[in-house]
C-alpha cells in the first residue's frame, strides 16, 4: 500500500472503529489498531491521570508520550493539538494555559470530533474547539499558535515533511512544540514494514530517528531536543499475525529498535543579516 490518499483512508477508517471501541481495546493493542495483547495491558502510552486538566472519558489510550507535561504551556497561550481525538491533550493543555488561553484540536476522523465536542461540551469550556482537517494542510491561518503538541500521530502521515511545514506555518514567531512520536533506529522487517494494521497502529509508519530530526530541522526549527526517549516493545502475540516465530528470534536478536520519543523545537525570530531580527 503505498498510494498516500490510499493510507490516509485506512488510517482515518480504523481511527473511526477506534472512536467507537472500548477503551481496554486500544490500550492492550498499538495505538488501538490489531488484535489485543494478552501479554500486556499498555503497550505505548503513558499515565495521565497526575496531570491537571485529565478527564479519564477523553483518554483513549492512544499516546505514545506526554507531550503536555513537557510543552512549557503558559497561561494565556494558545495551543494547538495535532490529531486531537476525543481531547485527552487539549484538555490537560486547557488547564496549563487557563480561561484566558486557547486550545484548537485538529483530527481529520469525524467520530473523533464529535466525542471531542461531546467531551468539551460536559466541561462548559469556551476556550476549546475542534475542527476536522487533515494535518497536511491545517485549517488554520499562518502564526496563531504559541504551542503546539501532537501525541503519536505525526508518523501516521504519510507526507511528514509537509506536516512539519503546516506546523512551522501556524506557529507564532518564537513560538514552540513538543510532540511524542514513534520512530526506529535500523530497519523492520518486511512483513511488520508491509502490514496495514501495524501502519495504523504507529509502527510500520514510524521512521528513522536521525531522519525524522531532521525533517524537523529542514522545515526551520531551532533548539531541536529529544525530551524523553523510551523502548517500544511489541509483545509476541501480536508479532505472530505477522511472522513466525523464527523471524520474531531474528528480530528480537538484531539491531532494530523502536522507540517513543518526545521532541521540542521552536520557531526563532527571523535575523534581517545585520545583527537584528525582525
Amino acid at each position: 500500500m503505498n498510494d498516500n490518499n490510499e493510507l490516509k483512508e485506512m488510517v482515518r477508517q480504523k481511527y473511526t472503529a477506534i472512536a467507537n471501541q472500548e477503551v481496554s481495546v486500544n490500550r492492550s493493542s498499538c495505538c488501538g489498531a490489531g488484535e489485543c495483547s494478552t501479554e500486556v495491558y499498555n503497550i505505548m502510552t503513558d499515565d495521565y491521570s497526575p496531570m491537571d486538566g485529565y478527564v479519564p472519558d477523553a483518554d483513549l489510550g492512544l499516546g505514545c508520550g506526554l507531550p503536555t507535561e513537557f510543552a512549557g504551556i503558559k497561561e494565556g497561550d494558545t495551543v494547538v493539538d495535532l490529531g486531537s481525538g476525543a481531547g485527552n491533550d487539549a484538555f490537560v493543555a486547557r488547564a496549563a494555559t487557563g480561561a484566558d488561553g486557547r486550545v484548537i484540536g485538529i483530527d481529520f476522523s469525524e467520530a473523533m470530533i464529535t466525542k471531542a465536542k461531546a467531551n468539551a461540551a460536559k466541561l462548559d469550556y469556551g476556550n476549546v474547539e475542534f475542527r476536522l482537517g487533515d494535518l497536511e494542510n491545517i485549517p488554520m491561518k499562518s502564526e496563531m499558535a504559541d504551542v503546539v503538541v501532537s501525541n503519536c500521530v505525526l508518523n501516521l502521515v504519510p507526507d511528514k515533511p509537509r506536516v512539519f511545514s503546516e506546523m512551522f506555518r501556524i506557529m507564532k514567531v518564537g513560538g514552540h512544540f513538543s510532540v511524542s512520536d514513534i520512530v526506529l533506529e535500523g530497519e523492520l522487517p518486511e512483513a511488520i514494514r508491509q502490514a496495514a494494521e501495524m501502519y495504523a497502529g504507529c509502527v510500520s509508519g514510524a521512521i528513522q530517528k536521525g531522519t525524522y530530526l531532521d525533517l524537523i530541522s529542514k522545515a526551520g526549527f531551532v533548539d531541536i531536543t529529544v525530551q524523553k526517549e523510551k523502548v517500544i516493545f511489541i509483545p509476541d502475540d501480536i508479532l505472530l499475525k505477522y511472522m513466525d516465530k523464527d523471524q520474531i528470534e531474528t528480530f528480537r536478536s538484531g539491531s532494530t529498535g523502536i522507540y517513543s520519543i518526545t521532541v521540542f523545537g521552536r520557531k526563532a525570530e527571523a535575523c534581517c543579516g545585520d545583527g537584528c531580527c525582525a
